[in-house]
């Protein structure tokens, strides 16, 4: 597919999307208790505040009659807030757990990374099919999006599976979620991103698994990421120095992906998709304990959607299987 935005058809547009997602289902649970919260406290203030006026407006020429004594009005007080606070801590660790399981990271069916772009989504998916503005899922699979930006700060959002999820330069963040039902959803960018901001939407088309199968089937033969990746981790001379069984010049990789690496100052790091992104475009960044400083960078020369084809061939290597 050419690299060009493509408008979405209309689907349509509801005040609250039906629910697309195990996921959305809690997020509206939680919402709406922020909103019964939230109306019976204004509900309850604009009541005293008729009732005041009412009873002790100064034409009415009454008293206030026995006011509460200290001790009492104190109770009420302390009551009143600690009743508060309690119900909003309750909210605070409701809201944290949902946050926790979208962004955690659980077991998943299939990983698809999402690079930004303005003004475009591109998606590819784990056999190497690509996508620009339109996803394709499978119903009742555990989906993980790994998401990066190639230019500004995008936000990839499915009102459908209530989502929203920052795609940020220079960072990757993750996001699962599970479609429950088959059809059609939008999908936007809801952080402003430049001129033509509003053009970058698409849509999200959930499958049957039998049919997701047949639709991957039917995009053609391409490499999956770990494959394009070792294309390139060998076109850019990274086999030279990270030969397998050779750790004279530089760390070998195979199942690195995931481990504690020392560096040189001392501290350690996991080889997570930032490090090996960071080793790839700033390899003095964090150098590894015992090596030379002699890696090139290749800020400039490599793209977000090749750095995360490398990463998924490093991920995918384990002690024995790395080729020369």
């Amino acid at each position: 597919m050419s690299e060009q935005a493509i408008e979405d058809p209309q689907i349509g547009l509801q005040l609250i999307p039906q629910q697309g997602s195990e996921y959305a289902a809690q997020v509206d649970h939680l919402y709406y208790a922020l909103l019964g919260i939230s109306g019976l406290l204004m509900a309850i203030l604009a009541g005293l505040v008729v009732v005041f006026a009412a009873r002790y407006r100064r034409t009415l020429g009454r008293g206030r009659g026995k006011l509460l004594s200290d001790r009492s009005g104190r109770r009420v007080e302390i009551g009143f807030a600690l009743s508060l606070c309690a119900a909003f801590i309750g909210l605070f660790f409701w809201a944290s757990h949902l946050y926790l399981e979208l962004y955690g990271k659980p077991a998943t069916d299939i990983t698809i990374d999402v690079v930004a772009k303005q003004w475009m989504w591109k998606f590819q998916h784990p056999d190497g099919t690509r996508e620009i503005n339109t996803l394709h899922l499978p119903v009742g699979e555990t989906v993980q999006l790994r998401i990066t930006s190639q230019d500004v700060v995008h936000s990839l959002s499915f009102p459908a599976f209530r989502l929203k999820r920052d795609a940020v330069p220079g960072m990757y963040t993750t996001a699962q979620f599970t479609p429950i039902r088959t059809g059609e959803s939008h999908l936007f960018c809801a952080e402003y991103c430049g001129t033509d901001h509003s053009r970058m939407r698409g849509k999200v088309v959930v499958m049957s698994q039998t049919g997701y199968q047949r639709w991957l089937a039917g995009q053609g033969d391409a490499p999956s990421p770990a494959d394009a990746g070792e294309q390139l981790f060998q076109s850019y001379g990274c086999s030279g120095c990270h030969k397998p069984g050779d750790a004279t010049l530089a760390p070998e990789l195979a199942g690195i992906f995931g481990k504690p690496v020392p560096l040189a100052s001392g501290e350690t790091v996991v080889a997570d998709e930032a490090y090996i992104r960071d080793s790839i475009l700033q390899p003095q960044k964090q150098l590894v304990s015992g090596y030379q400083p002699i890696m090139p960078s290749y800020s400039g020369q490599i793209s977000e959607e090749e750095i995360l084809q490398i990463i998924s061939y490093i991920q995918s290597l384990t002690p024995g299987e790395q080729n020369d």
